[in-house]
């Protein structure tokens, strides 16, 4: 059985202090770059955001700004909710034409996991070679380590950490001092790239170039803080733009893991496997029978698999019909899991291919020190 945990997000907006994106704002996004908002800004996936409006304003006046995401690289294989934040970014790089800094934070892993230092380094590449499949623009993307980069990053690093007490960095993420001094000192790492003195080499010394970050909301703690600290750095803050929670096969009161193959569709999954996961591991909104579900219909707001098409079935009247037919009786749990494996296995498939064409020279491509245009 599954236990639901019902996320309230609007509860979270309350919570933290963030703005919905409104259709008031997706509007104006719609007219300032002259491309329909993405189907996820349409459908609420992402649906929160930190002055999302000023980035629209420096767009609309043609000024500079860019954006940052990042991974923690703990494992080789990404499952389609790792894709969900890069597939976004690079939507919003392509709508923008704009730089974008990706952190891998290798160090971050090491602190809170079990492998050694150089294991999650050399993930970090194996990584980058999923996200560069994505499709990123090498002439604007530039990805690197913390290993790598940190002494562009320091000077930043130490500036954020002299602003903040050990007192918030344990308020902020719920630790005690019973952890070690690497989880206190890594929230100031991830804070850094926020700001653009962080890439001489694409910036200069500018420290007024805006940044953008994608990212889910639960990302949103690290980016409170480095909103505090901006201000007495002299810095501009960071705005973000959030997404909700990309749910397990299993359901949303279970997580996507490596450690358990099937309770995600990872990229490396072949078309059997998908099959085989979509149709015996994805929790279904179904009725027990035939009969009682087409008496009483399903219910899609539970149903893993019409969670899974709201992210990758971009047609809106298609997934509209599907709701109301799985909701109805007419469309049956059988029905909705073939629906999803027919929309997903083209795009893995799609993705492991360009995965195979990231060489390592490609990889070095967008790790190399470089001028990018903005």
């Amino acid at each position: 059985s599954v236990c639901f945990i019902f996320v309230d997000y609007n509860k979270l907006i309350d919570d933290f202090g963030t703005s919905p994106l409104d259709e008031k704002l997706l509007a104006r996004f719609e007219k300032a770059t002259g491309r329909k908002p993405h189907h996820w800004l349409r459908r609420g996936l992402f649906y929160s955001h930190r002055e999302f409006d000023q980035i629209l304003t420096l767009y609309e006046q043609k000024k500079p700004f860019y954006l940052y995401t990042g991974r923690g690289p703990s494992s080789a294989s990404l499952h389609m909710g790792h894709l969900v934040p890069f597939m976004f970014t690079q939507y919003l790089q392509e709508v923008f034409n704009v730089p974008l800094v990706i952190q891998l934070t290798d160090d971050e892993k090491f602190f809170w996991k079990n492998k050694s230092l150089s294991e999650y380094h050399k993930l970090a590449a194996e990584n980058a070679k999923d996200i560069i499949a994505v499709g990123f623009d090498i002439t604007k993307t530039f990805i690197f380590t913390d290993l790598d980069y940190m002494k562009y990053l320091y000077p930043n690093v130490c500036k954020i950490q002299k602003f903040v007490t050990g007192n918030q960095i344990s308020g902020i993420f719920g630790f005690g001092l019973e952890a070690h001094c690497g989880k206190f000192s890594y929230p100031a790492i991830q804070a850094a790239p926020s700001f653009s003195n962080c890439f001489p080499h694409i910036f200069g010394e500018k420290v007024n170039v805006p940044c953008l970050i994608p990212c889910a909301i639960d990302q949103d703690p690290y980016f409170r803080m480095t909103r505090d600290v901006a201000p007495r750095l002299g810095y501009l803050k960071p705005a973000l733009i959030h997404s909700k929670f990309f749910p397990a096969l299993q359901g949303s009161g279970t997580k996507m893991s490596s450690s358990n193959p099937n309770s995600a569709i990872f990229l490396t999954d072949t078309a059997k496997q998908i099959k085989t996961k979509v149709n015996r591991f994805a929790f279904s909104g179904g009725k027990e029978t035939v009969e009682e579900h087409r008496r009483l219909g399903g219910d899609p707001d539970k149903d893993v698999p019409y969670q899974y098409l709201t992210y990758f079935l971009d047609n809106d009247a298609k997934l509209k019909q599907i709701y109301e037919d799985y909701k109805s009786g007419k469309l049956l749990s059988g029905e909705i899991k073939k629906i999803l494996i027919d929309t997903i296995t083209p795009l893995v498939q799609r993705h492991q291919k360009m995965r195979e064409a990231v060489s390592d020279e490609v990889l070095n491509g967008f790790m190399a020190l470089r001028k990018i245009r903005f």
